[in-house]
């Protein structure tokens, strides 16, 4: 039975985002990685709510060697430790090595689509990339908009603040039964 999945972007949806001149990046390593609030209890509705959570991130700073593949699977190991996730997958590959995983490109969605009803499916992201990609795979996309100083998503069907606001909107969706989807 195809189940429902809530996909989740890892910076600026899980943790925060190392703001650049209006543009985010990720935190260097474990270090400098903070929840944002509020992420625990959402996750816990969705998960309450019938959704197999699972994080598609891009990671192209190890492709460019400014981060190691270690690093990133420390901040993946403190994520699966902390929140309620069924699995985090990555794309570590920049737009030049032409991976199909790499968002906007909806390969790390794809990867168990004989196990996901994608038309019940969200994707929850905080850049163009995100919303692309959820958009491809035939999942309802939610915006989370924090006014980065880059390329915005064209189309989206919700525009949130923050994952809390995302998950209301998502329970919205269904209400009842849990296993009604």
């Amino acid at each position: 039975m195809r189940q429902p999945v809530v996909f989740l972007d890892r910076d600026g949806v899980l943790n925060r985002v190392v703001l650049q001149q209006g543009r985010p990046h990720p935190p260097a390593g474990l270090a400098e990685t903070e929840l944002l609030p509020g992420v625990p209890e959402a996750l816990q509705r969705l998960k309450q709510a019938g959704f197999k959570l699972i994080v598609v991130t891009n990671q192209p700073d190890v492709a460019r060697g400014t981060q190691t593949r270690e690093e990133v699977e420390a901040i993946h190991a403190f994520l699966l430790r902390r929140l309620p996730l069924d699995a985090i997958r990555s794309c570590f590959h920049d737009d030049a090595q032409g991976c199909g995983c790499r968002k906007p490109l909806p390969g790390l969605l794809l990867q168990e689509s004989e196990q996901v009803d994608y038309s019940r499916s969200f994707m929850i992201g905080d850049r163009w990339r995100d919303i692309e990609a959820g958009r491809s795979a035939g999942c309802r996309t939610i915006f989370i908009d924090y006014g980065y100083r880059e390329k915005q998503p064209d189309a989206f069907d919700h525009k949130a603040t923050c994952l809390a606001d995302a998950a209301e909107w998502i329970c919205k969706q269904f209400p009842g039964d849990s296993n009604e989807h």
